[in-house]
Parts: structure tokens; C-alpha cells; sequence
């Protein structure tokens, strides 16, 4: 079976204690509705944190700080008798500015959740592991003197 390799990358917007997910228009395999966090492929001449800058403002309305990387989230999927190897970069935000009913078409639906929420909500493991790290390091600001 013939492979190739796709790159995208994403973020995780912080506003206190919540983050922001989208419901995209576009279905998972099984036709259910996903929850997930903002993210879209690194067009040519773009780097992956200015993939994800343009995608966090498309997909969620906002403006956001991009502040570090959080990791990487790899994963197989299959596409015409293909199969790709998927590498998504997601990366840190402070929220600027800017309202969730603002963003793109490609997205049904764009909210705040409380980031504990996130964790129970979002459907892709990976993209928790993301919002556990940004949790994280909310906890351990909070908790320096």
C-alpha cells in the first residue's frame, strides 16, 4: 500500500481556565459529530507555528499569543487506498482578543469550555494529551510564587 506523510498544526487557547473547541462541518468516518481543537494543514512556504497562528484565528474568531510548543500528535489514517502518516504540531496560545462566533465556515460550532471540560469532551486522544500539558503548566504558574 502506497504511504505518504501530512503535516498540520494547531493550538490550545488559553483564557483563564478555559480553552476553546470547534465542532468542524466535517464528520468523523463514522458520520458523528468531533470535537476538537483548532488546527490545519502548514500551506507551502508557511512554518508550522504560523500555520497555527492562521489556524487558531480562522477556526475559533480569535486572536491568540502563541507562547511555545506543546508536542506533537502522531497518528496513521487511510485515504483512497492510501495510508498517511499524520504529524500535527500543537503549540501554546494566550487569547488576545476576538469572539468564537467569528470564525470560519469550515466550523460548525466554536466555544469556551473550562479546560478540565476539554479533557472529557475532545474526541482524539492526542489532542487531550495537548490540553493535559496546557493544564499543566496553568497549574504550575499558578502555583509559583
Amino acid at each position: 500500500m502506497a504511504t505518504s506523510t501530512e503535516f498540520s498544526a494547531g493550538g490550545v487557547v488559553i483564557r483563564g481556565d478555559e480553552t476553546i473547541v470547534i465542532v468542524p462541518r466535517r464528520r468523523a468516518a463514522n458520520g458523528r459529530a468531533v470535537v476538537a481543537l483548532p488546527k490545519g494543514h502548514v500551506d507551502p512556504g508557511e512554518t508550522p507555528p504560523q500555520a497555527a497562528v492562521r489556524e487558531v484565528r480562522e477556526e475559533t474568531g480569535v486572536e491568540a499569543e502563541l507562547v511555545e510548543k506543546l508536542g506533537d500528535v502522531r497518528y496513521w489514517y487511510q485515504r483512497d487506498g492510501k495510508r498517511i502518516a499524520k504529524v500535527v504540531a500543537f503549540y501554546l496560545f494566550d487569547y488576545r482578543s476576538g469572539d468564537v462566533a467569528d470564525h470560519d465556515a469550515e466550523v460548525e460550532e466554536a466555544r469556551w469550555v473550562p479546560l478540565e471540560r476539554a479533557l472529557d469532551e475532545l474526541s482524539y486522544r492526542g489532542e487531550r494529551e495537548m490540553v493535559q500539558r496546557a493544564l499543566e503548566r496553568v497549574r504550575r504558574e499558578r502555583a509559583a510564587p
